[in-house]
């Protein structure tokens, strides 16, 4: 995406939802490694309110430090006819309705990404499961409203981030749970009720 096309962005949802997408995933080297693949779920009692009754799909974790992006917090949605203008997509006919935007995490909330089911891909797409991938080109969401994109699709802006070691002491301490990624939780058709979902596995065997 161009750099004026990110700026746009920036601003659209200044007045849609919040702040925006720009073009690249935060740095982080590509191997799944540690925890990637799976989700992170907080524990009821967890404090932070940046990650208050939130899942987390874990996209990189290593000795360097853990990544990865909020599915469940729904920040607004924006029309998505306008929002394909206004990231410099052409817009293709016809389409109407609106698009539903998420936080993904409190770092950088000016980068996006898009997670969407494993059965469409581009040159920047990066699996995180067998069934989920990420893409940051967000042409991925004009080809959905044609119906020749992904079957799922949510795009998330900002990420979670964990500095080496961290997210291993906030493991320790009982702050999170993991699970395996699953899509149904992922792509829940009402984001609300995927942490209740994700809590009721707690010690169950999948």
């Amino acid at each position: 995406m161009r750099l004026a096309a990110a700026l746009t962005w920036v601003l659209l949802l200044a007045g849609f939802a919040g702040p925006g997408l720009a073009t690249q995933l935060p740095s982080a080297r590509a191997e799944a490694e540690g925890l990637a693949g799976q989700l992170l779920v907080a524990e009821p009692d967890l404090g932070d309110p940046n990650f208050s009754h939130t899942v987390v799909l874990m996209l990189h974790h290593d000795g360097d430090g853990a990544l990865g992006l909020v599915v469940n917090r729904p920040y607004g949605t924006a029309p998505t006819g306008e929002l394909l203008r206004r990231l410099g997509v052409q817009v293709p006919a016809g389409v109407a309705g609106e698009t539903l935007l998420f936080y993904g995490g409190p770092v950088q909330p000016e980068v996006g990404m898009i997670l969407h089911s494993a059965d469409y891909a581009r040159a920047d797409t990066r699996p995180v499961t067998p069934d989920i991938s990420v893409t940051t080109d967000p042409t991925v969401l004009a080809h959905k409203a044609q119906g020749r994109g992904p079957r799922l699709a949510i795009p998330v802006l900002g990420y979670a981030g964990w500095g080496p070691g961290q997210l291993e002491s906030e493991l320790a301490q009982g702050a999170w749970f993991t699970l395996p990624a699953d899509p149904g939780l992922v792509f829940a058709p009402d984001p609300g009720k995927v942490w209740d979902a994700a809590f009721a596995r707690r010690g169950v065997e999948l």
